[in-house]
């Protein structure tokens, strides 16, 4: 299926998609979570692009992007996005919008390359430490699901029209032109498991974390999403709402800690808003963290 917004570039052999709005400078970009795609963000990047250069792109092997066998090393990640903005000639230094494992990965990037970051904003970021601040059972939880399970699998009918819902209520507002093949294509068999191929190295991600070192001296808010995400609900069945409530409060604590942790580092917490439905539905949230950040 066609995207219905961006371009292709050449990076290394691959064709990745990109999409630019706006002008101005430091450009923002945003890099998606583990199984979301470039234009989960459009709300926010259209907001940010009335006051910069803002970007969306789909990594290798996830949306639109070319295919290629996942996880992949962080490493090259952050290579990869860093020759894509070159190739589509966006000049740094940016600000870096990171999702879930982008915010990993965003992380990674002012570590490997301090000279070429502004900012970091960190959307309900993935982080190296977080299941130490996660209840007992709920890490034991994570530890007995295996990730492959049904990778071979026919998803049930039911499991598909269910996330189907979800999708067009987040979307509800957007264009159709937009939405409807974003939906359609989001709830296909390829991308609903795109998330946990892409994430099942995360641990090897955590430790190229950890040995980058620390983060350049530059601007970072943190958004927390403290809301019971219905994706999360979806995933986790069986989990009780208390259990689930207890993750939040200990991502919070997480990241109060983590912000408090760099010069100039600060957490805000995002009413009405889970994990996954933090861009859809406070985009307005996450376009004025870009601009605060952009104005320190």
């Amino acid at each position: 299926m066609k995207p219905p917004l961006g371009e292709y570039y050449d990076v290394n052999g691959r064709k990745l998609l990109l999409h630019r709005e706006g002008s101005g400078a430091p450009a923002v970009v945003f890099i998606p979570g583990a199984g979301a795609v470039a234009l989960d963000y459009w709300d926010a990047q259209r907001q940010a692009a009335a006051f910069t250069t803002s970007v969306l792109y789909d990594r290798a092997g996830t949306g639109w992007s070319e295919s290629i066998d996942l996880p992949r090393a962080s490493s090259e990640v952050t290579d990869e996005l860093r020759a894509l903005l070159h190739s589509a000639k966006i000049p740094g230094p940016y600000v870096l919008a990171g999702h879930s494992l982008g915010g990993l990965y965003a992380r990674h990037y002012a570590t490997r390359f301090p000279d070429e970051v502004a900012g970091l904003v960190l959307m309900d970021p993935a982080h190296e430490d977080y299941r130490a601040y996660m209840p007992r059972e709920l890490v034991e939880r994570w530890d007995a699901w295996d990730p492959a399970n049904g990778l071979s699998d026919e998803l049930p009918r039911e499991i598909l029209e269910f996330y189907r819902v979800l999708f067009e209520q987040e979307m509800a507002h957007w264009p159709a032109g937009l939405r409807e093949p974003l939906v359609d294509s989001h709830v296909s068999r390829e991308w609903l498991l795109t998330g946990i191929r892409e994430a099942a190295n995360i641990q090897a991600v955590h430790d190229e974390i950890r040995a980058a070192g620390p983060l350049p001296d530059v601007p970072m808010i943190i958004l927390t999403a403290p809301a019971i995400d219905p994706f999360k609900q979806a995933v986790s069945a069986g989990t009780s709402e208390e259990l689930l409530q207890a993750e939040n409060d200990g991502k919070t604590r997480l990241y109060n800690e983590f912000a408090a942790s760099v010069p100039r580092g600060e957490n805000r917490i995002v009413e009405d808003a889970g994990h996954v439905t933090l861009p859809f539905r406070r985009p307005e949230a996450v376009a004025q963290a870009i601009r605060d950040v952009l104005a320190l």
